[in-house]
């Protein structure tokens, strides 16, 4: 059973997503904001983090995806960004995720979410950490 923590201020996609990723046997827990997502991750050691760009307040998802990548004792956990920047201004993330740099992440999916390749992404990143 693979843990995934879910940092994201919309509660009723973090609820969906809860959901979705329960029934297929993920434990899943969430952070409402940037802090509250970088102590989580730092104290749970997920198994993989799905990550919203806007969050409120402070860090956004760049910065919590720099910081964890930075982070030696977390720097190995999977990252699956959340956006809905595609679909408000057409900016497409796919040449820039895993740029160490400016986005280091491991894939991203577009919000508003079709769970079918949520899925897909979420099986993918779990058997790529385990080899």
């Amino acid at each position: 059973m693979s843990k995934v923590l879910i940092i994201d201020d919309d509660l009723d996609v973090t609820e969906v997503m809860r959901i979705v990723l329960g029934k297929h046997g993920h434990t899943v827990s969430a952070a409402a904001d940037g802090r509250e997502g970088l102590v989580k991750t730092r104290a749970e050691k997920p198994d993989l983090v799905i990550l919203d760009v806007m969050l409120p307040g402070g860090p956004d998802g760049f910065e919590v995806a720099r910081e964890l990548r930075q982070d030696p004792r977390v720097k190995d956990i999977p990252i699956l960004m959340l956006t809905a920047i595609k679909d408000k201004t057409g900016l497409d993330f796919q040449k820039e995720a895993g740029d160490p740099d400016w986005l280091p992440v491991d894939d991203y999916c577009n919000k508003p979410l079709d769970y079918e390749v949520l899925l897909e992404k979420v099986k993918t990143l779990l058997l790529k950490k385990k080899k």
